[in-house]
């Protein structure tokens, strides 16, 4: 026995419908996992040994390019099914996950996945969902890369951030995580000096307001109307 509580996952997606002893039987596999600011969950092209599900904090899942340049690839965040290599017929990890906040998260052994998915048949439909979403939205940043203006691309970046991470303050929708100018050039395909410009430009205006490693929307219908192509000072 694991000693893991069922209401740890409970009420998470990759666990829907399921009942208290398959529950039980699931986290029998588990193990907690912690890991600090910055530290690795798992790696790029290291042996996908394990699989995760996210209970507490936000991953920075990063990709390394042929030429060497680091990409942000997404964002994690809780109740997250993350690094199941595995379902999709691999042996390695595609990315780099790491910490973005201090994180806990539960890990199976990668060679246990069949046996969970007899536990649980609707885990299948949670990855293949999970890729889906994954696929559907690097899609849409190869098209946003090739097509998009590198202001228009920075706002829709910051829009989804404040869609799925957003916390509602004061002063508009704070990124709920650490965020720095580099982490936004990375996810965007652009250099720290752009994304530079433009905050600078934006707070300048009161759409965003700025500070370490801290982001807060002001006015998101901006940002939105700027990323959706139409003019940002429309009222």
């Amino acid at each position: 026995m694991s000693g893991l509580d069922r209401s740890l996952i409970a009420a998470l997606p990759p666990f829907a419908g399921a009942g208290p002893a398959q529950l039980d039987a699931v986290l029998d596999e588990a193990r907690s996992v912690y890991r600090a600011r910055g530290s690795s969950l798992y790696e790029q092209d290291k042996p996908a040994d394990s699989f995760f599900v996210l209970l507490h904090g936000r991953l920075r899942v990063t990709r390394l390019t042929p030429d060497g340049r680091q990409v942000v690839v997404r964002f994690a965040g809780p109740g997250e099914l993350v690094g199941v290599a595995v379902a999709l017929g691999r042996d390695t990890y595609p990315a780099t996950a790491a910490a973005a906040v201090d994180s806990v998260a539960l890990a199976w052994p990668s060679a246990r996945w069949p046996q969970m998915l007899g536990l649980l048949p609707a885990l299948a439909g949670a990855a293949l969902q999970a890729a889906g979403a994954r696929l559907h939205d690097a899609h849409s940043r190869i098209v946003e890369l090739s097509t998009e203006q590198v202001e228009r691309r920075v706002a829709n970046a910051l829009v989804r951030l404040s869609e799925t991470t957003g916390r509602r303050v004061e002063q508009g929708i704070l990124i709920d995580f650490p965020i720095s100018r580099q982490d936004v050039a990375e996810a965007t395909g652009t250099t720290l000096h752009n994304v530079s410009r433009i905050l600078s430009a934006w707070e300048e205006r009161g759409w965003v307001k700025g500070g370490r490693q801290r982001i807060v929307i002001c006015e998101p219908h901006r940002l939105m109307s700027l990323g959706e192509g139409y003019p940002a000072n429309r009222g």
